[in-house]
């Protein structure tokens, strides 16, 4: 079989994951831009609707709107809550979406907004965005640990079936959360500081205890976490290969974190005049770039260029998201 054939078996046979997007989440957004995803061959999405930035009530207004300009297209896009439905959104030419949340501060100190999100769609919520919150620690502050709240939240979570995140989540934060629960735990959009020492990414620590829980760990997709100013397919595939030799190829994934072309421009304006959540000496002056869901393919076949199994391909593709989602999803 050619490499190009393999390439569109994967495409076509297996669901491809994105385990983040990127754009803001705001009720001004065009979600018409998802025909990116859907044209690049992405199956699956979780899209964020909230950071710790933004009030709780901008959260469900963003997820109100979102949640219906999603049902009202059918055709197009399914608002799913399992695999199977997954799955049956692929055999249909759809793109099936999730949502998540980064940051706990749209829990509003109540552990029963889990339930609300989890009823609204939500699959994902990561524990803090940089800063501290009532759950945790941010990457970007005085990590002070999970907290009391933070572990009823956990077992929520757990009892919801939904992954726990700790993305954008401070090194202690993240090894109690992965220490307290017997459930894996994911990365969804976290890259090794071992090929880019940005705040942001991650441990060796960090990566082995997340594959001990049986979590995964996306690449994301930004010049400032892939290092070397490049968003390139093979800058990605380092990123992927670094984690395959670390973790093994079943912890391993994509979250991409793209934003919209048009919405560049906004979100630098927001980073620059909140240098609390983004501080200038990791966020420094100058673009920030992004792989794009174009590069699916291209990914695919960088990988198997460089001799990973099929199966390892399909794995990293989505076959471990969709796994984990078997496992941890009700």
């Amino acid at each position: 079989m050619s490499l190009d054939d393999k390439v569109q078996s994967i495409l076509k046979s297996e669901v491809v994951w994105d385990a983040h997007s990127g754009f803001m989440p705001d009720p001004a957004a065009d979600l018409n831009n998802l025909r990116i995803w859907r044209d690049a061959g992405v199956d699956y999405l979780s899209i964020d609707v909230g950071f710790d930035l933004l009030p709780w009530e901008k959260t469900v207004a963003t997820l109100a709107y979102f949640r219906h300009w999603i049902l009202a297209r059918p055709a197009d896009y399914a608002l799913v809550s399992s695999t199977d439905e997954i799955l049956a959104a692929k055999a249909q030419g759809k793109l099936a979406v999730t949502f998540d949340i980064e940051g706990m501060n749209a829990l509003n100190g109540r552990v029963e907004m889990v339930e609300f999100y989890h009823r609204l769609g939500v699959r994902q919520m990561l524990f803090a965005y940089n800063r501290n919150n009532l759950a945790g620690g941010g990457c970007h502050d005085e990590d002070t640990g999970l907290t009391a709240f933070g572990r009823q939240v956990i077992d929520e979570m757990n009892r919801l079936g939904m992954f726990v995140d700790v993305t954008h989540t401070g090194y202690r934060t993240t090894m109690d959360v992965m220490e307290y629960t017997d459930r894996p735990v994911i990365f969804s959009h976290s890259n090794p500081k071992a090929l880019c020492a940005h705040g942001r990414n991650i441990t060796d620590d960090q990566i082995k205890a997340c594959s001990r829980t049986g979590g995964i760990i996306g690449v994301v997709g930004l010049n400032r976490f892939l290092g070397e100013g490049r968003t390139d397919s093979e800058r990605l595939a380092d990123h992927v290969e670094y984690l395959i030799d670390l973790a093994g190829p079943r912890h391993v994934g994509i979250g991409l974190d793209y934003a919209f072309p048009v919405e560049v421009e906004g979100i630098e304006d927001i980073i620059s005049s909140n240098p609390h959540f983004w501080p200038k000496n990791e966020y420094p002056e100058g673009k920030t770039t992004y792989s794009t869901p174009g590069q699916t393919k291209e990914l695919i076949e960088v990988l198997l260029r460089r001799g990973h199994s099929e199966r390892t391909v399909r794995d990293v593709m989505g076959g471990n998201f969709m796994r984990l989602a078997r496992e941890i999803w009700k």
